[in-house]
């Protein structure tokens, strides 16, 4: 998707979360950027979203990510979000939301 990007992925429980990120994000910058995708520098917004899922759930949300762009024509990413943060219970402050497209 042009706005955000969905990582289906599995790690062990001594590697934080934000460090995974970290990672992520520096080698797709710098991948994004040697390929010349996009003019100027490619950089991520600050943050991230983590939400867990356990194996009985790893089928369907696979196909979500596999069918997003499809599932994107009906909601957008700012609306699926705060869906996400409240069916997962997140309590969050509007100022460190997203920049999210409109």
């Amino acid at each position: 998707m042009p706005d955000h990007t969905h990582v289906l992925v599995g790690f062990k429980p001594s590697i934080s979360i934000s460090d995974l990120v970290r990672d992520i994000k520096a080698a797709y910058s710098k991948f994004i950027n040697e390929q010349n995708w996009i003019q100027g520098k490619f950089n991520w917004q600050e943050g991230f979203g983590a939400f867990s899922y356990g194996h009985w759930d790893l089928d369907k949300v696979a196909k979500y990510i596999l069918n997003q762009k499809g599932h994107h024509t009906k909601k957008r990413f700012k609306e699926e979000y705060l869906e996400l943060l409240k069916d997962f219970d997140i309590s969050y402050d509007q100022k460190y939301l997203f920049d999210f497209e409109e």
